[in-house]
């Protein structure tokens, strides 16, 4: 065990805080998966979810092992290639996606020969959040023109946003905030932020009234959905949303200090999506408010991990990548469990290490892979100056070492230069004092 922790290069907070995450989602997953059990086969069998789940994590895990071994500045080409085979893939889902859980059909798609389905929008966010930050830290040293950086950098994330936009609002305000955020720590002047805003919520409101004039077109079946849940949050009117946000209350209620305990969960029958949108409001119930804080801070002193691996990379791609990569993760699991309280309307958004599923487990493994990439050359930076300054040291002393014996042996010569051996010879050359006596 000792040896494979030595292994894993890279922030050992990041890695601590994520394999907790990862290890307490099991029990969260294998009792809130008891209704998929029962609508998938009748019997109330979760063993096969929790052995899914299992397989999940393990994957995720191998996911975050091998990238964090590349060097994280071989991302800046990739995130370039990479964006028009995102495009590609989204307008793909659009049009071939797959329905999972009764779930909107544009969302995913099938891999071949595993079956296994896999949601375009997690892997889009993330070459796109590592292309903005190429971005900036590209044009660092170099006056941004609103003319250059319209068509280098807004073009390719209005395309994205686009293809991501007809399936998932929540997921394209996500990435849109998340990418404002980027770019205002980046330094990208504020008054061309403030119209990048402006164009967004003109080109949403755009899109809306095209849906309106549309709306038996497939392309714009979500909108009505977005609507009727901002309203529903609004107002009183009851519906599928409603019916779930009432079921997550009560499950939160229920749980009270200490929960009802694990496995215990009442409302996991009754919830929908309960092992992944709502798997926060399972977690109160089953293990109180003292589970809903631990988790909480869990993500709390991951965010922090993030901000210190932030401040000690040493190049600005490498503080970007980790605040683009970073920070959404935790943004996501403030929205599901503020959905879960009815902070926030419906989102559908899961609660990343915990909720299962494969693909969004997979995508945040990818991103953290990156992160501690990030961490683990600043590890090595720091290595090799420590190991540089204690090779000064052993050298300085084999300098001062060297000094010494050779002034000792100047001394010496000295010593032995002013050295009368006259004055100590056993050979009597002076004059017999008794020479005046015998005369």
């Amino acid at each position: 065990m000792k040896e494979l922790i030595n292994k894993l290069k890279g922030d050992k907070g990041i890695w601590s805080f994520v394999a907790l995450l990862g290890l307490f989602s099991f029990m969260p997953v294998f009792s809130a998966s008891s209704n998929l059990a029962y609508l998938g086969h009748g019997t109330g069998n979760t063993l096969g979810y929790l052995v899914k789940h299992f397989a999940h994590i393990c994957i995720g895990f191998l996911i975050i092992y091998w990238v964090h071994k590349i060097p994280y500045h071989y991302f800046r080409a990739i995130s370039k290639a990479g964006l028009p085979i995102v495009w590609l893939l989204l307008a793909y889902t659009l049009i071939k996606g797959t329905v999972i859980a009764g779930a909107n059909a544009s969302r995913w798609i099938q891999i071949p020969f595993i079956g296994l389905s896999f949601q375009t929008s997690t892997l889009a966010a993330i070459i796109l959040f590592i292309f903005v930050a190429r971005y900036l830290s590209k044009t660092r040293e170099m006056p941004i023109t609103f003319k250059s950086s319209l068509w280098e950098l807004w073009l390719p994330v209005f395309m994205t946003l686009m293809f991501i936009l007809p399936a998932n609002f929540s997921t394209t305000a996500l990435i849109f905030a998340m990418v404002i955020m980027l770019v205002f720590i980046g330094r990208y002047p504020l008054k061309y932020i403030f119209f990048i805003i402006g164009s967004g919520i003109l080109f949403l409101t755009f899109f809306i009234l095209i849906a309106k004039a549309f709306p038996d077109s497939r392309f714009f079946s979500r909108v009505g959905t977005w609507g009727s849940r901002i309203e529903n949050f609004t107002s009183n009117k009851a519906d599928e949303d409603d019916y779930q946000i009432e079921k997550a209350k009560i499950a939160i209620a229920s749980g009270q200090i200490y929960g009802l305990g694990p496995g215990k969960s009442v409302q996991k029958n009754f919830l929908p999506q309960s092992s992944s949108d709502f798997i926060y409001a399972i977690i109160v119930e089953e293990y109180g408010l003292v589970g809903g804080f631990g988790v909480l801070v869990l993500y709390l002193l991951l965010l922090f991990r993030f901000v210190v691996a932030s401040h000690k990379a040493n190049t600005l791609f490498g503080k970007l990548v980790v605040i683009g990569l970073g920070f959404p993760m935790i943004f996501q699991a403030m929205i599901n469990m503020a959905v879960a309280v009815e902070l926030l309307p419906v989102t559908g958004q899961t609660l990343p290490l915990i909720s299962s599923g494969g693909s969004s487990i997979w995508m945040t493994c990818f991103g953290l892979g990156i992160i501690l990439s990030v961490t683990k050359k600043e590890d090595e930076i720091a290595q090799e100056k420590l190991d540089k300054e204690k090779r000064e040291e052993i050298l300085q002393k084999l300098i001062d070492r060297e000094m010494e014996a050779d002034l000792e042996e100047a001394d010496f010569k000295n010593v032995n230069d002013n050295f009368d051996t006259s004055d100590y010879s056993i050979t009597d050359n002076s004059t017999n004092p008794m020479k005046a006596v015998l005369k």
